[in-house]
């Protein structure tokens, strides 16, 4: 069963537009040619975004594609599908790649065995506090808003994994 999801490339230099794409297409088996805005936060920078369908773990795939440039910032998402929870990854300079498991509605999901081994290892209401801001993600999703945010009304790209 094939699953869709969304790659959002908050920001990236000119120079390395063309090699997101190829990146991509690469993953997709398809070509890409994504259009491409400024980007308000950084206007040196450019920002596009793309749905894409494809077998379960594309998500993972364009993810680890993308990250090979440390100086672009990414969201890919990958929605779940029949047996295969869906997943969520958001990538930010300086902070590297950060993957959890997402629900049918996007949020972010922590199991049983994580929640219980959080709840072991906190000391103090704050560690506790600490340890499941970081188990979501929230330092990545605070660096990302702005740039969110920027990209609201751009163009989307459909694009459709070949193989």
């Amino acid at each position: 069963m094939p699953t869709r999801g969304v790659v959002y490339v908050h920001s990236t230099p000119l120079a390395v537009c063309q090699h997101v794409e190829w990146a991509i297409a690469r993953v997709l088996t398809a070509p890409v040619n994504l259009h491409w805005t400024g980007q308000p936060v950084d206007p040196a920078a450019r920002r596009a975004e793309c749905g894409w369908t494809g077998r379960p773990g594309t998500g993972a795939e364009l993810a680890a594609a993308l990250r090979q440039w440390p100086m672009i910032r990414f969201e890919v998402t990958e929605e779940p599908s029949p047996g295969v929870d869906g997943e969520r990854f958001m990538y930010v300079p300086g902070r590297g790649l950060f993957r959890a498991t997402a629900g049918a509605a996007g949020d972010i999901q922590l199991g049983e065995d994580r929640l219980r081994s959080i709840m072991e290892s906190a000391r103090a209401p704050e560690a506790l506090a600490h340890a499941l801001d970081k188990a979501m993600g929230t330092a990545w999703d605070a660096e990302l808003e702005p740039y969110r945010y920027a990209g609201d009304g751009a163009p989307v790209t459909l694009l459709t994994r070949v193989g």
